[in-house]
C-alpha cells in the first residue's frame, strides 16, 4: 500500500490530525508574533498575527465545529462551519497581504488592527465573496480571490528577498509560493477534477509545509 492509499483509507483520522496540527501551529504563531509586536511595536506584525488568528479559527471551524454539529441534534446547521471556514480563510489571506503592504496603504497606527476603517473593507469583501459562493453553491470567488492575493504576496515576497537577502525573507517567500500552488491545485481539484482525493492530499501537504515554514520563521525571530 503506497502513502496516498494509506492516507485515503484513513482519511478521517488524518483530517483530524491535520486540523489539530494547523490549529496548534497557528496558536504558537499568534502568541509568538504578539510577543514580537510587544517588543517592536511594528504595525505589520499585528496584521501578520491576525492572519494566523483567522487561519486558526477557520481550521477549527471547518473540522472540529463541523464534527460536533454532524454528530449532534444540530446537524441541520452543519453547513455553517463551511461558511465560517471560507470567511476566516479569505480574511486570513487579506490580513497576510495587508501585513506586507500596510505602509503603502496607511502609514498610521490605528488603535485596533482587527477593527478599523481599512480592515472593515476586507470584512465586507470577504462577506460578499463567501455569501455569493454559498448562494451560487460554488467556491470560485474564494479561489480567485486567494490566488490573486497570493500572487501579489509572492511578488512582494520575492522583492523582499532581493532587498533583505536573509533566511527569514527567503522562507516567507517560499511559503507564499507554496500557498499559491496549494490554492491553484485546490481550485483545480474542486472545479475540474471533482474533489480528486490525491490532489487534495497534495494540497494538505503543501498547506502543512506553508504553516511549518511560517512557524519556523516566527520561532527563529523570537527565540531570544
Amino acid at each position: 500500500m503506497d502513502l496516498y492509499s494509506f492516507i485515503i483509507s484513513n482519511k478521517e483520522i488524518f483530517k483530524a490530525l491535520y486540523a489539530a496540527l494547523i490549529v496548534l501551529i497557528c496558536l504558537v504563531i499568534v502568541l509568538r508574533s504578539h510577543k514580537l509586536f510587544k517588543l517592536s511595536s511594528h504595525p505589520g506584525i499585528r496584521y501578520f498575527r491576525n492572519a494566523f488568528f483567522f487561519f486558526g479559527l477557520g481550521f477549527a471551524s471547518r473540522y472540529f465545529l463541523k464534527f460536533f454539529l454532524d454528530n449532534s441534534t444540530l446537524h441541520p446547521y452543519s453547513f455553517i462551519p463551511i461558511i465560517l471556514f471560507n470567511f476566516f480563510v479569505v480574511m486570513a489571506g487579506f490580513f497576510l497581504l495587508y501585513s506586507l503592504i500596510w505602509k503603502k496603504v496607511d502609514n498610521t497606527n490605528p488603535r485596533s488592527s482587527l477593527f478599523n476603517t481599512k480592515i472593515s473593507l476586507f470584512y465586507l469583501f470577504a462577506l460578499i465573496i463567501v455569501m455569493l459562493d454559498y448562494l451560487w453553491n460554488m467556491y470560485t470567488l474564494m479561489f480567485i480571490s486567494q490566488i490573486i492575493v497570493f500572487i501579489f504576496a509572492s511578488s512582494i515576497g520575492f522583492a523582499n528577498t532581493r532587498k533583505k537577502k536573509n533566511t527569514t525573507s527567503n522562507l516567507f517567500f517560499v511559503a507564499m509560493l507554496l500557498s499559491l500552488l496549494a490554492w491553484v491545485l485546490n481550485s483545480l481539484a474542486v472545479l475540474f477534477f471533482e474533489w480528486n482525493t490525491v490532489v487534495i492530499v497534495n494540497v494538505y501537504m503543501l498547506n502543512t509545509i506553508f504553516f511549518l515554514l511560517f512557524l519556523y520563521g516566527v520561532v527563529k525571530s523570537t527565540k531570544n
